[in-house]
């Protein structure tokens, strides 16, 4: 360890824009599409789990088949929650290049896993529903090395140009999540009795990736700084970024939208199938659009992300998001009245395209301005403690709504609403965060700073 720590404090970095820097920044690209892939799969699969080997071993209309269904999505955030700040120190210590490469190898292995457990009979609930788990935990710890794919982004991007960075990770994330559930859809039209055709297409597509990056990666990491005395669990700095009053609402923030999102995104599938009465594959087109409408708007967030300071997209963001979250308690209340079919989709095609408009100009302004407050040094440990804080939100997100929604369909999109409703009173607090950044940060300085309007 100690001589690969060595090795890349005297690894060369070229400045930002250089064709090493643009090569990284394209394979974090990459690895951000593969990771969100095998999410993008998952989510629509959720009724099609529960029919084939939830029903056989817990009887239809249980209960807990919403707190089973929970866990599962949640086993994949809990890994993140617990590995990405590790993952993001570990980088700052012996480099971004290595611990990339194993998040990636990893993905392979999960995926081949979840291919295994999607195409085990009805008769092997049991087994499929442990590899299923299995699957999802190994893709969480692989997938948490996205803090480290954001530190990439921060090392190759001078601290005025992080927002577009950062929506590059956006759009990446939202391709990921067009083209999952694609798969997935196409898998279900070609091979109606074979689901783990998705997983092994995955796992494929991780291990080009692998090689691509052990062939073309660059390391990007900064020299200097004293990362190797830090524990790679360590809860002290963890606490510490939290209660750092620049850092902290932001990434108070960034806890609060995942949380919402999180339990919207997990229930859509349940709301589809029971509201709209749509079947499996034609529910993995909905997805698809959602992945979509990220992509097209991180798109355009690079653009907007010239004129517009984080804290103003980040106010729209909220606003627009709880707005969509909310409006989908209609949806379900139209249902309960007999609407049309026609009618309940005039309501939910402009709901989903609010939430996921919104969740899409929070999340990489959240990433920035945590970015830039942050010593460049620490940008692994830093991103990686956010990224722990959302992969909690994903997973307390689906645990609360799934269960919810077996009480009450009305239950998570209200108050999914409300949640990210009360980020607004956050808004002023890192406003004047700006004026806290200590001098040895990236971006704004005391007094001073782009991220620090009115």
């Amino acid at each position: 360890m100690a001589a690969l720590s060595d090795a890349n404090r005297s690894t060369t970095t070229s400045e930002p824009g250089s064709g090493d820097q643009k090569a990284a920044r394209l394979l974090m690209f990459v690895i951000v599409f593969i990771d969100l892939l095998g999410f993008g799969i998952v989510l629509p699969l959720l009724p099609a789990y529960a029919d084939r080997y939830l029903d056989p071993l817990l009887g239809k209309d249980n209960h807990l088949t919403g707190l089973v269904l929970g866990l599962l999505m949640s086993s994949f955030s809990l890994m993140q929650f617990l590995f990405a700040p590790a993952w993001g120190r570990l980088s700052d210590r012996i480099g971004r290049r290595p611990v990339l490469l194993v998040g990636l190898a990893g993905s392979v292995v999960a995926y081949a896993l979840f291919g295994i457990a999607s195409d085990l009979p009805g008769d092997q609930a049991a087994l499929a529903l442990a590899l299923l788990f299995a699957s999802r935990a190994g893709a969480g710890i692989a997938g948490a090395t996205i803090s480290t794919a954001q530190a990439v982004i921060a090392d190759c991007t001078p601290p005025e140009k992080r927002k577009l960075g950062m929506a590059l990770i956006g759009a990446a994330f939202g391709i990921g999540f067009t083209f999952g559930p694609i798969m997935g859809f196409l898998a279900l039209l070609m091979f109606p009795l074979q689901l783990g055709i998705t997983g092994w297409l995955a796992s494929t597509l991780s291990l080009l990736a692998f090689v691509l990056a052990m062939v073309r990666l660059p390391e990007t990491r900064k020299p200097g700084g004293s990362p190797s005395s830090r524990k790679l669990f360590d809860g002290a700095a963890f606490a510490k970024v939290l209660r750092d009053p620049a850092l902290g609402p932001v990434v108070l923030v960034s806890f609060l939208a995942t949380l919402g999102f999180g339990g919207f995104e997990s229930t859509l599938a349940l709301l589809n199938k029971d509201v709209m009465g749509l079947i499996e594959k034609y529910n993995f087109l909905v997805f698809a659009s959602i992945g979509l409408v990220l992509a097209f708007t991180n798109g355009a967030y690079r653009g907007l992300a010239k004129r517009v300071p984080e804290e103003k997209a980040m106010g729209l963001g909220i606003v627009l998001m709880g707005l969509g979250v909310a409006l989908l308690a209609l949806v379900v209340g139209m249902d309960r009245a007999e609407q049309s079919w026609g009618l309940k989709m005039a309501v939910l095609a402009p709901s989903l395209v609010l939430a996921v408009v919104g969740y899409a100009l929070l999340t990489p302004s959240v990433q920035s301005l945590v970015s830039r407050r942050t010593d460049e040094h620490r940008q692994g440990e830093v991103l990686g403690v956010n990224q722990s804080c959302s992969a909690l939100a994903r997973i307390l997100g689906p645990l609360a709504a799934l269960s919810l929604y077996k009480l009450d369909p009305l239950l998570p999109f209200l108050l999914g609403g409300g949640v990210v409703f009360c980020m607004l009173p956050l808004m002023p607090s890192i406003r004047r965060g700006a004026q806290l950044v200590p001098h040895g940060a990236t971006g704004e300085k005391t007094g001073a700073g782009h991220g620090g309007g009115t």
